[in-house]
């Protein structure tokens, strides 16, 4: 397997040898109310996020109005919701768009979105956003896939519900435009998801097979899987966030507030430094733990020329003296001094 290529997102770089990169998901957050758009973008850049992303699309470039039973929910979070009307309450006003990148600028926090097909992704490269989302729901389709592509800009995309087969259907629309800017998120695709399916083994998985950076985009209830993904190789964290659950919007049951945003935020530097790199050096602070572990003592008086046995040398804390290896070496030889009981055996002592 070949070196995984950076790619440059934002202000950031993603990499093996970068910090993970962590996305606050706005989604339907926002409640149709613009200020508290605004107002989130503020609350993730807080939090700790890199990123806020929002989702481009209206009702019409996603469905029809329609009533019949192939466009109603059966089951789920959102079971009995109309999929036309549940767009229409989850969508983010186009006309909001500037101002949010704009706002997420003034505060230092990168902005992008999800676009779902052609019009949205010319609103968007009409916006100057610098890099794109692709949704689960998005992987099977591939002429979308291979429009997006063609803008040459980096694209992460997730995995939920996918096969591996329509994953390397996804990847190859993608690359075959040239674009090699690519970074896969593992998901599951339930609102909320439960731990039990989301199966953190694919993030090593996907990294070797596809050789790209690879995250989690995560929709379970807490940050387990969140900080459990780091250590499985995540260099991307998805998650989405809301002012308060008390604000009900269709996505307000599976995201975090701010406080607990900050408490993933914190868990995954944290995680991302105990991973650290394959390294066998001793640490300044393990240096000085080596002196407590066993070494050979002389644990009574032995005189000069009296044989070392195993009554009057022992292997014991702390770690002065001989190390144990050499404790079969020693016994039956013959002291060239006097040693007083609790000396660290040294070689001077061997005759």
């Amino acid at each position: 397997m070949s070196n995984i290529r950076d790619i440059s997102l934002g202000s950031k770089t993603i990499g093996e040898n970068h910090p993970v990169y962590i996305i606050a998901e706005m989604s339907a957050n926002h409640g149709q109310d613009k200020d508290r758009a605004l107002e989130i973008i503020h609350a993730a850049e807080e939090a700790g996020a890199d990123c806020v992303k929002i989702q481009t699309y209206t009702p019409d470039t996603m469905t029809i109005d329609c009533d019949n039973k192939y466009f109603s929910i059966e089951e789920g979070l959102w079971e009995g919701e109309n999929l036309y009307s549940l767009y229409e309450e989850g969508y983010t006003p186009w006309e909001w768009h500037d101002d949010l990148k704009e706002e997420a600028e003034k505060v230092g926090i990168d902005f992008f979105s999800t676009p779902y097909e052609k019009t949205s992704v010319d609103f968007l490269e009409d916006l100057g956003v610098d890099f794109y989302k692709v949704a689960s729901f998005g992987v099977t389709h591939l002429p979308f896939l291979e429009y997006l592509a063609q803008k040459d800009k980096p694209i992460i995309m997730s995995t939920g519900m996918a096969t591996l087969g329509e994953i390397e259907e996804a990847v190859k629309t993608i690359k075959e435009t040239g674009n090699d800017k690519l970074a896969l998120l593992n998901c599951s695709s339930a609102y909320p998801s439960i731990p039990d399916n989301m199966n953190l083994k694919n993030i090593p998985h996907l990294k070797e097979t596809f050789n790209v950076p690879v995250g989690l985009s995560d929709h379970t209830l807490g940050s387990v899987s969140a900080v459990s993904a780091v250590a499985m190789g995540a260099k991307i964290i998805e998650k989405h966030f809301c002012l308060s659950r008390n604000i009900e919007t269709p996505d307000s049951d599976f995201s975090l507030e701010p406080d607990e945003f900050a408490d993933m935020v914190e868990k995954i530097r944290a995680a991302e430094k105990a991973v650290g790199e394959v390294s066998y050096e001793i640490s300044e602070e393990e240096e000085k733990s080596r002196k407590f572990r066993r070494s050979i003592f002389a644990v009574e008086d032995i005189a000069e020329g009296e044989k070392f046995t195993e009554e009057n040398i022992r292997i014991i804390r702390p770690g002065y003296g001989l190390k144990p290896k050499y404790y079969n070496y020693v016994v039956g030889k013959k002291a060239s001094q006097n040693i007083e009981k609790g000396t660290p055996l040294d070689w001077k002592y061997i005759g």
